[in-house]
């Protein structure tokens, strides 16, 4: 009985372990530079796009009108940036304003974990970029991260929180009851824009 258990509970150790592996970022594979360069050119496109509209609104209409463009806007140059390439293209956050939309996945929170990692070490976060390609339960996929940080025009919504107009505080109460992201300086790591294709 005691050779038929741990005969049982080695086939369960063994099946979890298949399991585990089939989800897994695939290290020898090294990702198509092509395919990466596609990711990186819809990844500057969404932030380009994005930070030329944040911009002009907070130049004609002020801050609180800004708020709708990260709400509204943003989503939809995702979209379109999305459908444009047959990518999937958004943005997730280091601490999550949209929870709907923000919110990263176990792949992109490692993305992250690794940007902090070489942001303390002291690399710029310019060129800072995370690419592998994975397989999941639904196929196998090219998954691109660009680092995002603070620029001194998102503090208005996202620094220190007595720093933040009153206007402001209002407006983000109101689209996103759950925000957790503020207390942000210039440089720290705001988040990433973030690229999924299926291979």
């Amino acid at each position: 009985m005691r050779k038929r258990y741990s005969g049982m509970v080695l086939a369960l150790l063994f099946s979890a372990n298949l399991l585990a592996c089939s989800s897994v970022e695939e290290k020898h594979i090294t990702p198509d530079a092509g395919m990466v360069e596609q990711s990186r050119d819809a990844a500057k496109s969404l932030l380009t796009q994005l930070g030329a509209t944040l911009k002009q609104e907070l130049s004609t209409n002020g801050p609180v009108a800004a708020v709708g463009v990260c709400k509204q806007v943003a989503p939809a140059i995702a979209a379109d940036v999305s459908q444009k390439t047959g990518m999937q293209v958004g943005r997730v956050g280091t601490r999550v304003r949209d929870t709907a939309l923000g919110t990263p996945d176990a792949w992109e929170q490692a993305a992250l974990t690794d940007f902090a990692a070489r942001l303390a070490k002291g690399e710029s976060a310019e060129k800072m970029e995370f690419t592998q390609v994975v397989t999941e339960p639904t196929g196998k996929y090219l998954r691109y991260a660009k680092a995002i940080t603070v620029q001194p025009m998102c503090l208005t919504c996202h620094g220190p929180a007595a720093n933040i107009p009153d206007g402001v505080k209002e407006r983000l109460a109101v689209d996103y009851p759950n925000d957790k992201a503020t207390g942000y300086n210039v440089g720290d790591l705001r988040g990433a824009v973030v690229v999924k294709r299926a291979l």
